[in-house]
């Protein structure tokens, strides 16, 4: 991948290690979590994973800024520049900290706003997906078993798998009613929740996920992985999605519907 194989390489080399950190605390006795001022919680694992990847940037990637869920943003320490690293420890935390196996760490690299490459490790289930601008969407154990992944072509709603996160989100949106008539409308409806919907949609598994609002750590590498694979991947105005945003990501075809759907008023 020109461009972009040495930043792809060197995020399969951060995910190894936050992978061997985070297995090792998953489903510990000893694992401590705290509740952060949002009320969400965090581990060690969360900061252990975090502080690492940083650490490798550091060194790696001195000319790049790194934005994190659990330490916000370092600028490059050769100066300002326009690539940054954006990083999610463990997406889905409160499933880490359960013992549920659908966590991982999620790493994307953005030039200027755009994320042009993105990673998410998922080691308790044995699985990675990423991508880069241009080059298409892969998904396997590691680098170098892996397969090339697109959307489905489902046309229809009524065919559709719908994906939602947690209904009080978008209860809290007013659009709660909108979430329940494509739930029934569609064919199937499930909750997977954090990253799991949007990379069962670029493998073709589903059809449409939706959530309320992420934080830019949240969708960041989800958005080259749902659009070198063929899918869309908006906020509820049609643009890419930022930080605390609604994420509405679909395999193209039923993108209209949905926004349509979702973006009318509120009831």
């Amino acid at each position: 991948m020109a461009g972009y194989a040495d930043d792809l390489s060197l995020a399969h080399l951060l995910a190894d290690t936050a992978d061997s950190i985070s297995m090792g605390r998953f489903r510990a006795l000893d694992l401590r979590v705290e509740s952060k001022p949002d009320l969400t919680p965090v581990s060690d694992a969360d900061t252990a994973v975090e502080q690492a990847i940083r650490s490798t940037l550091q060194r790696a990637r001195p000319r790049d800024s790194v934005l994190g869920e659990e330490f916000g943003r370092t600028e490059a320490a050769a100066g300002p520049g326009s690539r940054r690293w954006v990083i999610d420890p463990i997406d889905g935390t409160k499933n880490f900290v359960r013992g549920v196996p659908i966590w991982g760490t999620l790493i994307a690299l953005l030039e200027g706003d755009v994320p042009v490459a993105g990673l998410v490790s998922a080691p308790a289930l044995g699985r990675r997906w990423w991508a880069a601008r241009g080059h298409g969407a892969y998904a396997g154990k590691h680098q170098h078993a892996a397969t090339r992944i697109k959307v489905s072509g489902v046309p229809k709603l009524a065919d559709a798998s719908f994906c939602f996160a947690s209904l009080d989100g978008w209860a809290a949106t007013g659009r709660l009613e909108a979430i329940v008539d494509l739930s029934l409308s569609a064919w199937r409806s499930r909750a997977y929740g954090d990253f799991y919907g949007y990379t069962l949609l670029a493998e073709g598994a589903l059809d449409i996920m939706v959530e309320p609002e992420l934080s830019l750590w949240d969708v960041a590498a989800l958005i080259p992985i749902v659009t070198e694979a063929g899918g869309t991947i908006t906020d509820l105005t049609g643009r890419s999605p930022g930080d605390k945003t609604a994420a509405i990501a679909t395999n193209g075809a039923l993108h209209e519907t949905i926004l349509t759907a979702l973006a009318g008023p509120k009831r």
